[in-house]
């Protein structure tokens, strides 16, 4: 298993653990993937809300939560720290100017195309280039479009960037036609966007590593996608069922009690589909009926509250705290097959583990061999750290 590198970041573990709002992965989860020796997300959607009186300034409590967050994720860990900011919000700018700021290894943007480089990020890009921009696509034709863009008004293109397939959880970049449709399988996207990025590899000099996410939940799953071109991979449902998940312990129960009937395809207010856990309330909005709506201010710019049965900000911040009456959980496909709450450290041994089984057949050092010295690393840093 070779580690993933990103310009001149390396990451030890080729693995990205995928953002989740609202409050889902935050400081405590991320961090710990970061101590496993793979990259951890913070996501940026809605984390002003667990800022007491967001709503009298819902802007600068997305700033002022998500800079705590970052400083928080930092004081844990000496390992890979990310943000996952959504580029259908309506702070985007402000969200990827504090990441910047509080120095972020890497900025992950999906829910829309990145075409439109922020000041800032350029400014960080001709400086020091500390933090790396990372566009989530759902197709070659969509990356090509991202590098095409940056590369003809800017002259620089993403660090890397990860392919998202149709068995994710939460928003989907995809048609409900198509998200069961074999032709836009990951494993038919991974070998397509990599086609497309070699042009942009060679003119630019340097190595874009395609990371793929959607549906990836064991290790066999990692080494089959690896094999098809992917530098490494980006999971989150398998991570939510940790200890370290930021979530409530109802959130996570919902993914170890669900059955693979329960997870379903909802249509989202934001006017994108998405992959949640069948319960009550969104048996509710699916009988067409309205949930009360309060907006604080549109957070996401394609919502139109005035039309939407629900918020679905406050349905996830709800969900997250435990509250699944007035809420529910987004899921990617396979979280019916979590059955019990571990440690982030258990699930990416028994991933590193299965990895592998399915490319020698044996199982055998490669847990203590990749994953020991990360932690024995990070160990002697903060012990140095507090002697300092």
């Amino acid at each position: 298993m070779q580690a993933l590198h990103i310009g001149e970041l390396e990451v030890r573990l080729p693995i990205i653990q995928g953002g989740m709002g609202v409050a889902v992965s935050l400081s405590g989860l991320a961090s710990a993937v970061a101590n496993e020796g793979g990259v951890g997300i913070i996501s940026s959607a809605g984390i002003g809300m667990m800022i007491p009186d967001f709503s009298k300034n819902f802007r600068e409590a997305n700033k002022l939560a998500l800079r705590q967050e970052i400083r928080k994720a930092r004081k844990k860990t000496n390992g890979a720290i990310g943000v996952n900011i959504m580029v259908a919000l309506s702070d985007y700018t402000g969200h990827l100017e504090v990441s910047v700021e509080e120095g972020a290894d890497l900025i992950i943007s999906g829910a829309g195309l990145p075409l439109k480089m922020p000041d800032i990020v350029l400014d960080d890009k001709a400086g020091d280039n500390k933090t790396k921009f990372i566009p989530i696509t759902s197709s070659a034709r969509a990356a090509k479009l991202i590098f095409g863009y940056w590369a003809d008004h800017y002259g620089v293109i993403p660090d890397a960037v990860v392919v998202e397939g149709p068995l994710a959880g939460g928003h989907l970049g995809f048609k409900k036609a198509q998200i069961n449709d074999k032709g836009f399988s990951l494993e038919k996207l991974v070998p397509e966007v990599v086609s497309v990025i070699k042009p942009f590899e060679q003119r630019f000099g340097k190595g874009i590593p395609v990371i793929a996410g959607g549906g990836i939940y064991t290790g066999a799953d990692m080494h089959k996608i690896m094999s098809l071109g992917a530098s490494g991979v980006q999971i989150a449902t398998r991570l939510v069922p940790t200890f370290e998940c930021d979530a409530s312990i109802e959130f996570k129960e919902a993914y170890i009690n669900s059955k693979e009937e329960d997870i379903m395809l909802i249509e989202s207010p934001v006017g994108l589909p998405g992959r949640a856990i069948r319960n009550k309330f969104l048996e509710d909005v699916a009988a067409g009926v309205k949930k009360p709506i309060k907006c604080p201010w549109k957070c996401i710019k394609t919502c139109d509250y005035k039309k939407a049965p629900y918020c679905i900000s406050l349905a996830l911040i709800n969900a997250s705290k435990g509250n699944l009456k007035n809420g529910f959980v987004f899921a990617g496909s396979n979280a019916h097959r979590t059955t019990k709450i571990q440690s982030v450290e258990a699930v990416l041994n028994e991933m590193v583990e299965e990895y592998q089984i399915a490319q020698t057949g044996v199982a055998g050092n490669l847990v203590k061999n990749t994953l020991a010295p990360i932690r024995q690393y990070n160990k002697e840093y903060t012990r140095v750290k507090k002697a300092v």
